[in-house]
């Protein structure tokens, strides 16, 4: 076989940037946890001191992590005063949770995906799943914090008003279910838009459920929200005027079934909500930068996530519009719409 010398050396020179970008993924969690993002955040230029006396670290680790952040393109080194400088761009990705291009979260899932890759090799090789709850504790975590930032950017300036008639009757008090609700993130971030409303969320992980009601009474809602530990089919409760399901339906071994359940807790004009991750139907149309993030991340928890629990559809996170279309149509629901979309998220509403 002839090998074309060109294409080797192109992936050679693709794996050296592959390398780089898997050896920074630590580092980036580490000034995280330390503290070094925040502390050069709106300070300036600063020298390998000033950081380490300002985050109290031995000056010998704030250089290298400092100088693999310059590799990286993180922070910006000036050669003639030797400082470093995080730009306010770059302190809105790392060190400003507020801000809706916050990314560090993503690094805690992506970490939990090395931690749990024996679990998923097994399940590969037994051909069985793995459920959310048998993960690592960084992607729970992690998943919270990256997805926050969306909900934070989106949810109440322009997926509520997308859905018919939804931001009147969250103004004027509405009660809500957010199932699948993990850290409450969404719930809370919902509570907050709209005080007039009640809201519940329903998550089988007793951990993410304990988590999120803490969380939700630091955020001052804990009088309009409550979280109770249970699955998508078997959640209680009638009447809702809005279900959602944020970036979760795709995991569910049974999301007919879990449609159907919702079908069931609607008011009859109430709204199923339905947000997962960005993916055109065709396979050849997701092979990009944000379809590579997704595919891996199915791969590595979706997928098994789905298989371990009955039915076991295995949607994946690229399940994409026709399928999610047909989920809701065997789960009884006759209107079916792409209401708005961001580059990493398609949000639907489905009716009776």
């Amino acid at each position: 076989m002839k090998i074309d010398e060109d294409k080797l050396n192109a992936l050679m020179g693709r794996m050296v940037t592959e390398f780089g970008a898997m050896a920074s993924a630590p580092l980036v969690l580490l000034g995280d946890r330390l503290g070094l993002y925040k502390a050069m955040a709106g300070a300036g230029p600063m020298t390998a001191d000033q950081l380490g006396e300002k985050t109290r670290l031995r000056l010998r680790y704030a250089q290298e992590w400092l100088n693999a952040q310059a590799a990286s393109g993180f922070v910006e080194y000036d050669p003639r005063e030797q400082t470093y400088t995080l730009t306010p761009e770059a302190a809105m990705v790392l060190a400003d949770e507020s801000s809706p291009t916050f990314m560090v979260g993503g690094f805690e899932c992506l970490a939990s995906m090395y931690l749990d890759l024996d679990k998923v090799q097994k399940a590969f090789v037994d051909g069985t799943g793995l459920g959310w709850h048998e993960h690592h504790p960084s992607l729970f975590s992690g998943t919270e914090r990256f997805f926050r930032a969306g909900y934070n950017a989106n949810l109440e300036p322009s997926w509520i008003p997308a859905l018919e008639g939804m931001s009147e009757r969250l103004r004027a008090g509405a009660r809500v279910a957010d199932v699948g609700c993990g850290f409450g993130a969404s719930t809370i971030v919902l509570a907050q838009a709209y005080p007039k409303s009640t809201f519940v969320g329903y998550d089988y992980h007793e951990p993410s459920i304990a988590a999120a009601r803490q969380r939700a009474e630091q955020a001052g809602v804990g009088d309009r929200v409550r979280f109770e530990v249970a699955g998508a089919k078997t959640y209680p409760g009638r009447g809702f005027d809005l279900i959602a399901f944020f970036d979760c339906l795709h995991d569910m071994g049974d999301p007919v079934g879990a449609a159907r359940h919702v079908r069931e807790s609607l008011a009859p004009d109430g709204t199923w909500m339905i947000v997962e991750p960005f993916a055109n139907d065709r396979l050849e149309d997701n092979l990009n930068p944000v379809g590579r993030v997704y595919y891996s991340a199915s791969t590595m928890v979706c997928t098994p996530c789905s298989l371990a629990q009955e039915v076991g559809l295995g949607l994946g996170a690229q399940a994409g519009e026709q399928r999610l279309r047909k989920v809701a149509s065997e789960g009884g629901f006759g209107r079916f719409r792409r209401a708005a979309e961001t580059p990493f998220n398609l949000v639907f509403e489905a009716r009776i």
